[in-house]
């Protein structure tokens, strides 16, 4: 129990993509469940997961969550087989596939994984339609969020 991961009381975050947010603009985000085994699960409860690169793609009009490493606990590493990068299946509605589906086919757009997260007791995960920033853009975010700090500190001091 020592080895626990800190988070903050009452936070329902497992993961998120950090780095999304940094190189994409995000359009619309879409709520989904995620298919899991069960040592996936309590590997999330150890707060195992990592969403660094994990995207969507689609193939028979279904929706697959690729690049999301969860890392298995060692006490059931041991039992099965285990794929840490496998890919998982995403439940959504037909429409919201179809829409995330019309959006990655235009050109410039991905869809993106930005957050894994409890809801009730179910994993969840938040995907986007997202477009790439170009390098201007990036300076112009970091610019943004240096001056945001230059004021708060401004305004600590006086």
């Amino acid at each position: 129990m020592a080895n626990k991961p800190k988070k903050k009381p009452g936070s329902n975050t497992i993961a998120q993509n950090r780095r999304a947010r940094f190189d994409f603009h995000i359009e619309e985000t879409f709520e989904a469940g995620v298919m899991l085994h069960g040592w996936e699960v309590k590997s999330l409860r150890a707060g195992k997961g990592q969403l660094t690169d994990c995207y969507v793609v689609f193939e028979r009009d279904e929706a697959w969550l690729l690049n999301c490493q969860i890392t298995p606990i060692n006490t059931i590493s041991t039992h099965f087989v285990i794929d840490p990068m496998r890919k998982r299946k995403l439940l959504m509605h037909r429409r919201e596939i179809d829409k995330l589906q019309e959006a990655a086919d235009q050109k410039g757009h991905t869809i993106v994984a930005l957050a894994l997260y409890w809801k009730n007791h179910m994993v969840k995960c938040q995907v986007a339609i997202a477009k790439g920033k170009k390098q201007h853009d990036k300076r112009d975010t970091e610019k943004q969020r240096d001056w945001d700090r230059q004021k708060a500190r401004i305004m600590r001091h006086s």
